[in-house]
């Protein structure tokens, strides 16, 4: 349990940042293209990057493909 008490709490401060930036971001994106915007803002409260990660795949990268088709 030594290893969380030698992180300096600068870091633990960014941390926090990041991930209440990248819930913020992800829910106001998906409530903007109507897309479970909840969902997407808790999930992205929990860690960094993986639920952008996962919302550029599932949510961003298809919709540009169909408004390319069309």
């Amino acid at each position: 349990m030594n290893e969380l008490q030698d992180v300096p709490l600068w870091l633990w401060v960014c941390i926090a940042v990041a991930v209440m930036l990248q819930g913020t971001l992800l829910f106001r994106d998906a409530r903007r293209r109507g897309r479970k915007a909840w969902f997407w803002g808790l999930w992205g409260m929990t860690t960094v990057p993986s639920p952008a990660v996962v919302y550029l795949l599932v949510v961003i990268l298809p919709e540009r493909r169909r408004r390319k088709k069309l």
